[in-house]
């Protein structure tokens, strides 16, 4: 940020979401060297150069104080355990948008840990709409792996990508047949024995 003449000084204020909730008086410096997408918004030529309020449509007020959070102090905090997996979907896909490309490793590495009988379906939807493999391979493995837990938590239900359907079913029809060839090995295995 040194020696920048183009860069604009100051603070600004964001209106966040429909309801335009106000985060005041952020440094506009600080954001420009965290965040390429800031640091475009208030350069040469862009209107929120010279703006004093920035509205951020389609968010809401606990996503964006969380990025601006981790933009101005690196802190991370996703908050209470309770809807922490919704939350950690919501900043990945800010840090995302504003090329923010650290936090985004750090939202993936709490959605990863934050797999669960509730949460894994809603988490392998949201994998498949980001196209991440890593956490849609974890998800699928664990609703195969805890079948009854998924179920009984409402997991099942809260389906509503059909591709996602398609492919868990593919899932169970392959455990299927993986488990159709094992009893049929060991029945192998014991008429051997028997004769």
């Amino acid at each position: 940020m040194a020696d920048d003449a183009s860069m604009r000084e100051g603070k600004v204020t964001f209106l966040v979401g429909d309801d335009e909730e106000r985060i005041e008086n952020v440094s506009k410096c600080n954001l420009c060297a965290r965040s390429p997408v800031f640091r475009t918004m208030f350069g040469i030529g862009m209107k929120e150069r010279d703006a004093a309020e920035v509205t951020v449509p389609h968010t809401n007020l606990a996503s964006f104080t969380a990025l601006v959070d981790y933009l101005l102090s690196d802190k991370f905090d996703l908050g209470e355990e309770e809807g922490r997996a919704q939350r950690a979907l919501d900043l990945r896909e800010l840090a995302q948008m504003y090329q923010v490309p650290r936090l985004e490793l750090l939202c993936a590495q709490a959605l990863q840990e934050s797999v669960g009988p509730a949460s894994a379906v809603p988490l392998l939807e949201a994998a498949h709409t980001l196209g991440d493999g890593r956490l849609l391979a974890q998800c699928r493995r664990f609703v195969a792996d805890h079948a009854a837990e998924v179920r009984a938590s409402g997991g099942v239900e809260q389906l509503r990508d059909f591709g996602v359907a398609k492919g868990l079913l593919g899932d169970a029809l392959d455990q299927v047949a993986e488990l159709k060839g094992t009893v049929a090995a060991c029945s192998a295995e014991l008429e051997k024995v028997r004769a």
